[in-house]
């Protein structure tokens, strides 16, 4: 065959999908159909037809087969290292389309109810006219990692693999009590007596500050919170500092490297007033803390 001609049938050959190559890495990885048929959700014959297709449409054998193993040919170890990049590629392109879209928003990923206080504080100052998401969610480091987020405000007790970080404050807890509750009145209270509580959650309702704050005045819930949270406590809410909880280390965390444009003013702001930072913080769950 000439190379005229090969080049022809290589340019004539269909564009492979990527569902094609998921199905050749899976059984790569697990060097077993069955295995990669579980992982896949389907069963292995089509598994095994479709790796066979595969073969055909690439023109070598990637899988040496026998009754009681498989191994990668020599053509299947370059096959999967150029699949793995590709289908990274295909990720990336949606993680950057996803970016285009939201192109010039800022995307802060909170605790729920942390979107005044500290956080609004710093869009104030930073950019008051800049579109802002707040993405609210129990795992901030989790979103941040997906970059479903460009920045994130979480604990300093929280894995910060694949993240930078900066400190940016510390906040007293306060249970959030509705008014006319037996321990209202106290000066303090301690987290042995809020577990006696019936309507006691160590962790806060994913859901919006002034939601929570009616729920604790309906006496449908008790709670821990930040310090500035419990400043917005409103009438029927008595907010009682908890004695034995360590306070809180705040962090503003992004994914690791140069932070984008947006989250590198916020991070600025967060550099340039700690003590505006300490005075209004915003609120977080036992959980975290």
């Amino acid at each position: 065959m000439t190379r005229s001609e090969s080049i022809i049938t290589v340019e004539s050959m269909d564009r492979l999908e990527t569902r094609e190559l998921g199905y050749f890495v899976a059984v790569a990885q697990e060097l077993h159909f069955g295995h990669a048929a579980e992982r896949l959700g389907i069963s292995p014959p089509p598994l095994s037809r479709a790796i066979t297709r595969l073969e055909r449409r690439v023109g070598a054998p990637l899988f040496d087969r026998t009754s009681r193993s498989v191994a990668l040919t020599a053509a299947g170890e370059a096959f999967l290292a150029e699949s793995l990049k590709a289908l990274d590629a295909v990720d990336n392109a949606v993680v950057q389309a996803r970016r285009a879209h939201r192109s010039g928003r800022l995307r802060i990923a909170t605790h729920p109810g942390t979107g005044s206080g500290l956080l609004r504080e710093l869009i104030t100052r930073t950019t008051p006219d800049h579109p802002v998401d707040l993405v609210f969610t129990r795992d901030q480091a989790a979103v941040l990692r997906a970059r479903d987020a460009d920045i994130g405000l979480l604990c300093a007790t929280t894995d910060l693999h694949g993240l930078d970080s900066v400190e940016v404050g510390v906040e007293r807890p306060f249970a959030l009590l509705p008014s006319g509750h037996r321990l209202a009145d106290r000066p303090a209270v301690e987290l042995s007596e809020l577990d006696k509580e019936p309507n006691y959650q160590a962790e806060a309702p994913v859901t919006a500050l002034d939601e929570l704050v009616d729920l604790v005045s309906l006496d449908q819930l008790v709670v821990v919170v930040g310090e500035s949270a419990a400043r917005r406590a409103g009438d029927g809410v008595i907010a009682v500092p908890v004695a034995d909880l360590p306070d809180t280390v705040l962090l503003l965390a992004w994914p690791s490297g140069p932070p984008s444009p947006q989250a590198s003013a916020l991070l600025r702001a967060a550099r340039s007033g700690p003590a505006v930072i300490h005075a209004d913080l915003g609120v977080m769950s036992v959980s975290e803390s």
